[in-house]
């Protein structure tokens, strides 16, 4: 696997996202996403040779016939990226931002997308949901959404705070036919709103959506807590409040309130059926898509 540098990224979407899928959608043997808009249409009768997976055992068990299930099925995958582009989404100050590693990974997976020949769409949201563009497929719409991020990651911090409760919820409105939501996010936000985020992720599921949660985090930062023993002013990006401290007095509990979060997100996700995959960013966007997908793609 070729490790692409991250900062060259931003510059050229299309040709970085093209030589990651590339590289490793050799690894799978079929496509790791698939059309899952599948309604139920009708019974008929069992032939001999039909497929032994579509008949509707319940009904045999309570007339000892076999009846097949028939089934209305869009053929073509309908997918929205949404992406937080709230304050904290552009930490670090130095390096790969959160919000550009998750314009790198959606541009990938919407060149993916492109070559299934499945439909498309970015949202943005901060606090509240601002862009949503329509899914669709095709090589003009392809470069018009890489278009949308790349303008997307040239923009400087907006200092706008993380509602992502209430953007999901407005997604789960707007998205009127079963689409695959993708949502990368740091999921930073005041602790009370973790049952308001997961009443989000479960309108989307009750929507019938299919729901992956990109959980964008700088690992040595952020669930390491890896600092220097010397004090430190901490700022808080979308409220500007400061603390300092000394990492090392509050490693300790820091460590397991962190733990305790991801446990619960982790807990909630499965609940949902929803997938939840770490984004550390100082990790290479392919190697996790590729780790990601290549599971997806064993498990179906």
């Amino acid at each position: 696997m070729t490790t692409i540098p991250q900062q060259s990224a931003i510059e050229n979407l299309e040709l970085i996202a093209r030589q990651v899928v590339e590289g490793f959608i050799i690894g799978l043997h079929k496509s790791p996403f698939h059309g899952f808009s599948v309604e139920f249409a009708e019974h008929r009768l069992y032939n001999q040779g039909d497929n032994l997976k579509y008949v509707d055992w319940k009904v045999y068990g309570r007339n000892d016939k076999m009846f097949v299930k028939k089934f209305e099925e869009e053929t073509n995958l309908r997918c929205c990226i949404a992406i937080d582009t709230s304050a904290s989404m552009f930490f670090p100050e130095t390096g790969t931002t959160k919000l550009q590693y998750s314009g790198i990974a959606a541009a990938c997976l919407l060149y993916l997308f492109k070559r299934q020949l499945d439909a498309g769409a970015l949202a943005f949201f901060d606090e509240t949901l601002y862009s949503l563009t329509q899914a669709r497929s095709g090589s003009r719409h392809y470069r018009m959404l890489i278009t949308e991020l790349e303008q997307l990651l040239q923009q400087q911090n907006r200092g706008r705070k993380t509602n992502a409760p209430e953007a999901l919820h407005q997604i789960a409105e707007r998205l009127h036919q079963r689409s695959l939501v993708i949502v990368f996010s740091d999921m930073a936000g005041s602790p009370e709103k973790g049952e308001e985020l997961f009443s989000a992720l479960q309108h989307l599921r009750h929507n019938k959506h299919e729901v992956i949660l990109f959980h964008v985090i700088d690992g040595r930062q952020e669930l390491e807590f890896n600092y220097d023993n010397r004090p430190y002013e901490f700022v808080d990006m979308e409220t500007n409040e400061t603390l300092k401290i000394n990492p090392s007095d509050i490693r300790e509990e820091y460590l397991s309130r962190m733990d305790a979060y991801r446990k619960n997100l982790e807990a909630h996700c499965l609940q949902y059926r929803i997938d939840l995959v770490t984004c550390d960013i100082r990790e290479p966007v392919e190697a996790i898509l590729h780790r990601y997908l290549l599971k997806r793609n064993k498990m179906m």
